[in-house]
């Protein structure tokens, strides 16, 4: 399931969802506008970045990591690529703040005594999905976060509570942005099933939605060259997390690859450990 997609569509349509799962938000939570930016020298990929309102110069901004898998190096580098971000920006901004969100604590770092100081800061947050409470008493922004959690079964009948209440609660525009999310959720979830399966457990028309464009037929979002720069992107993010940054013969390959293979690497990766993984991988795509 692709993840970090759906989360950075969620935090693209609504930035405050982050500052919901924090005891303390900014004030003008509202204000703050949610991005994906690259440090080079070294080079990571920082998940998301909320920057503050422009109005104020200089504001806190706020680093989020969204962590579905277990890194038992994921504390250095979350904390090493947000102080290098907030060193290299440092007259735009008065304050940091890290936000970790996971499904559950067993994905957390098991070695975390180097990073006691800072994970018991005020600063720092982690998030754990599971323990947010019941789904059906939460936002209904939160409420899809958690949804990426469940337990097929569970997914689908939450999945349909979720619908009704925002077709019953929410405004018609907002309510068209949660369904197409919602059902972005449940095609990912659900990939090995039919159309007409997942309109059955939805009790919807995928084909009137955006989602069933964008997923299901070949344009994928909104135009076939769109999707495959944010599939590379994706991609390209991912592999650095896993083998390291990439010579420059190797992301070449990679963003040479087709929106097919770019997907069906997006999956391999996961297994990958070494880059000599990647590199056996591209070999067997050119035979």
């Amino acid at each position: 399931m692709r993840r970090d997609s759906i989360f950075y569509k969620l935090f693209q349509q609504s930035p405050s969802l982050l500052f919901e799962l924090l005891t303390n938000p900014p004030t003008d939570a509202n204000e703050y506008r949610f991005d994906s930016v690259a440090v080079k020298e070294p080079k990571f990929e920082i998940d998301g970045v909320f920057l503050p309102p422009q109005s104020e110069n200089p504001g806190v901004v706020y680093f989020c990591e969204v962590q579905f898998y277990k890194d038992e190096r994921l504390y250095e580098r979350v904390f090493a690529e947000s102080y290098l971000y907030f060193y290299r920006n440092r007259d735009r901004f008065s304050n940091l703040h890290i936000v970790i969100i996971y499904p559950s604590r067993s994905l957390e770092q098991s070695e975390i005594r180097p990073y006691l100081s800072q994970l018991n800061s005020p600063q720092v947050n982690r998030i754990y999905l599971d323990e947010l409470g019941d789904i059906r008493s939460l936002p209904v922004w939160v409420a899809l976060m958690v949804l990426t959690t469940l337990e097929d079964e569970q997914a689908t009948e939450e999945a349909r509570y979720l619908l009704t209440r925002s077709q019953q609660s929410t405004p018609a525009p907002a309510n068209r942005v949660i369904m197409e999310l919602l059902t972005t959720i449940m095609v990912y979830k659900f990939e090995g099933k039919s159309q007409q399966e997942v309109e059955k457990m939805l009790g919807i028309t995928l084909k009137e939605t955006q989602v069933y464009r964008e997923i299901k037929q070949e344009g994928i979002q909104e135009g076939e060259q769109r999707g495959l720069q944010r599939e590379k992107s994706l991609v390209l993010r991912l592999l650095n997390r896993r083998v390291g940054e990439l010579p420059q013969e190797v992301r070449s390959h990679v963003e040479s690859l087709s929106l097919e293979q770019l997907e069906n690497l997006g999956e391999a990766l996961l297994d990958f450990t070494s880059m000599a993984d990647l590199q056996t991988w591209l070999e067997a795509v050119e035979s």
